[in-house]
């Protein structure tokens, strides 16, 4: 049995019921649904399992909360540590988007950017949290932040009436794992043994997950790309990578070009604005990384929308 089980996402998604938005689906063709969680308070999916964390936490210390981030985690943080009236520090990276660093400077966080990538803001946000007391919430590697994630993956179910496959992107694979656990069917015997397919989708510059699997541990890769500021994690999550082993989990790359290609085809399609990151599940489909087979029903994870859209256009 893994760490997350699927009664630790029924349980987080009662303690975080009335505090997260229950996103829509939009059925965009028969059988082919989006999940619209570029629609979530924060702008992703992300502060699902931030809110987790902090009341599975019981009394906040007074120093806060606090996370390192490449903008989303950030956001999502600030946001429930806002709504839970605590102090939250975040520490971002250099590459993290001014979209994403006037976000959190609206929601009233303390920010530090330092580092060239997510590692080294997460260095410093460890070696601070040791010095304040803060409660630490990690963007995609802690179980109450999976269970929290994995919420999603519940709703998948209720909305669609149940598909054949989820298509979700993979950074640190927080997301990833959390929806493969949300997904398993209760009766089953463990997380992770029945339930729908999930496709696991990954930039070709930052292949975490592919990485892992083809040599059967977490391995750090070089970080690069449009969608580094969201899914820049040096390396899969040990947590993610014990759930995503499970034999329905199919992982697969899409290359910058067909991200930027899926970002813009969700605007002039459906009117989304979804940053690359969160068009990367749709890149798959679109791209023929992955294709449905026929009569299949599959749910597409549009996980973020935090950008500029006046982007959208050209890039």
């Amino acid at each position: 049995m893994t760490a997350v089980a699927y009664e630790d996402v029924l349980a987080a998604a009662g303690r975080i019921s009335g505090l997260v938005l229950r996103t829509p689906v939009l059925e965009s063709s028969p059988g082919l649904f989006l999940k619209l969680e570029l629609l979530q308070h924060s702008g992703s999916f992300k502060v699902r399992g931030a809110f987790n964390r902090m009341l599975s936490a019981g009394a906040l210390p007074d120093s806060g909360v606090i996370a390192a981030s490449g903008g989303n985690h950030g956001l999502a943080v600030a946001y429930a540590a806002k709504t839970l009236g605590v102090r939250a520090e975040i520490f971002v990276p250099e590459v993290t988007s001014p979209v994403k660093v006037a976000g959190l400077e609206e929601l009233g966080a303390h920010i530090t950017q330092t580092g060239a990538i997510y590692s080294e803001a997460a260095e410093a946000a460890a070696k601070r949290a040791a010095e304040t007391g803060a409660l630490g919430v990690h963007a995609y590697d802690q179980a109450e932040v999976v269970a929290g994630q994995g919420t999603t993956g519940l709703e998948i179910m209720e909305q669609t009436g149940g598909v054949d496959t989820v298509v979700v992107a993979v950074g640190g694979g927080g997301f990833a794992g959390g929806i493969t656990v949300g997904t398993s069917a209760p009766s089953a015997g463990e997380a992770g043994v029945a339930g729908p397919r999930i496709v696991a989708v990954e930039p070709e510059r930052i292949p975490t997950l592919h990485a892992a699997l083809r040599v059967g541990r977490p391995v750090a890769v070089e970080v690069g790309g449009v969608a580094a500021d969201a899914l820049g994690a040096t390396q899969i999550g040990g947590l993610a990578f014990e759930i995503l082993l499970a034999p329905r989990v199919e992982s697969v790359l899409v290359s910058d070009e067909a991200i930027v290609a899926a970002r813009r085809t969700l605007w002039e399609r459906h009117r989304l604005v979804a940053e690359h990151a969160g068009a990367a599940a749709y890149a798959a489909l679109l791209s023929g990384a992955y294709t449905p087979g026929q009569g299949e029903r599959v749910a597409v994870v549009v996980c973020g929308s935090n950008t500029d859209p006046a982007t959208l256009g050209n890039s």
